[in-house]
């Protein structure tokens, strides 16, 4: 599906409307915050992707003031507001227009994509893990948190995170008639289903951390898949350099 944040009054109302949408967003952002923290080292590098709007970088930048932070981002009015979000801290934060696969190689040593995956199809939402994969280092975690309904009715649940995102609101129509809206726009896919797309992408121990309403949220770690890959990339990376060098005869 197209991204919602080509639309410019979604872009503006950014900031306000999401931790009203999402339950304890800044929980949320404290936790992986604190997961990441578990596994990397005291001047981290982190790889953000979906970073437009700036908020988990905030308050990760806040919270951890030796990390480093790499932000990707496809939308530029997004990563507008991120640059705005970040300012206190663009020494540490840098922002780049694209998809993951625009972002450095690394290695890193953790990242996050949270409140992205529910846009992606399931073969693109692999493809991003794995690209995510290939990024970091052995051992580095990976934060995840988007819609997931828990049961055969994601509609209803849909509904619920529609209502608590209006504060609430006693119109149960108008509330099922949202939650039915994003439930034929986005590509769900069930929680056990998304622990086994990070399980094919090379990840281990996917282990659930978040749950509110629809939404969930999964923490793994990077096998050793993704050194040997980097090593082969980097391998072809240094032949092709070679080669070109070679002065002709």
């Amino acid at each position: 599906m197209s991204s919602p944040f080509a639309d410019p009054v979604a872009v503006a109302s950014y900031a306000a409307e999401t931790p009203r949408k999402v339950p304890g967003l800044a929980d949320l952002h404290r936790m992986a915050t604190l997961l990441l923290a578990e596994q990397a080292p005291g001047d981290a590098r982190i790889l953000v992707v979906g970073a437009g709007g700036g908020l988990e970088l905030a308050a990760m930048a806040k919270a951890r003031p030796a990390w480093h932070f790499t932000g990707v981002d496809p939308s530029p009015a997004m990563l507008d507001l991120a640059r705005r979000a970040v300012l206190p801290f663009t020494d540490r934060v840098d922002l780049v227009a694209g998809t993951v696969d625009q972002a450095p190689p690394g290695p890193f040593d953790g990242a996050t994509c949270l409140l992205v995956l529910h846009f992606l199809d399931r073969s693109e939402r692999l493809r991003t893990l794995q690209a995510i994969r290939r990024r970091l280092k052995p051992g580095a975690r990976i934060v995840v948190a988007h819609h997931a309904p828990p049961d055969d009715d994601p509609g209803r649940w849909m509904a619920r995170s529609a209502a608590f995102g209006d504060h609430g609101s006693s119109d149960p129509a108008k509330a099922e008639a949202t939650g039915k809206m994003m439930t034929e726009r986005l590509p769900l896919i069930a929680p056990d289903a998304e622990e086994a797309l990070l399980r094919k992408a090379g990840f281990l121990d996917v282990a659930l951390f978040y749950a509110a309403l629809s939404f969930r949220g999964w923490f793994a770690t990077a096998g050793m898949e993704a050194s040997t890959e980097a090593a082969e990339r980097s391998a072809e990376d240094r032949l092709g350099s070679t080669a070109h060098s070679i002065p002709g005869g």
